[in-house]
C-alpha cells in the first residue's frame, strides 16, 4: 500500500487498516517460524506497510494536539 492511498483514509479506517496490518504480520511471523511461509519477502512488504500506517496516525495525532 503506498504512502498516499494511507494519507487518503479517514481515521476510523486508518485505525482498522493498522489493526489488520497488525495481525497480517504476526501471522506471517507465524507462518515463517514454522516454514510453512513460501514468500519471505511478504513479511518484510506487510511490516513496512505497517509502519507507514503507524507514521500517518503519529503525524496525525501529532497534528491534532499542536492544533
Amino acid at each position: 500500500m503506498k504512502a498516499r492511498e494511507i494519507r487518503d483514509l479517514d481515521d476510523a479506517e486508518l485505525t482498522k487498516r493498522v489493526t489488520e496490518l497488525r495481525k497480517e504480520v504476526f501471522g506471517l511471523r507465524f507462518a515463517n517460524a514454522t516454514g510453512e511461509l513460501d514468500d519471505t519477502a511478504a513479511l518484510r512488504r506487510a511490516r513496512r506497510d505497517l509502519a507507514r500506517a503507524l507514521t500517518v496516525a503519529r503525524a496525525r495525532a501529532l497534528t491534532t494536539v499542536a492544533a
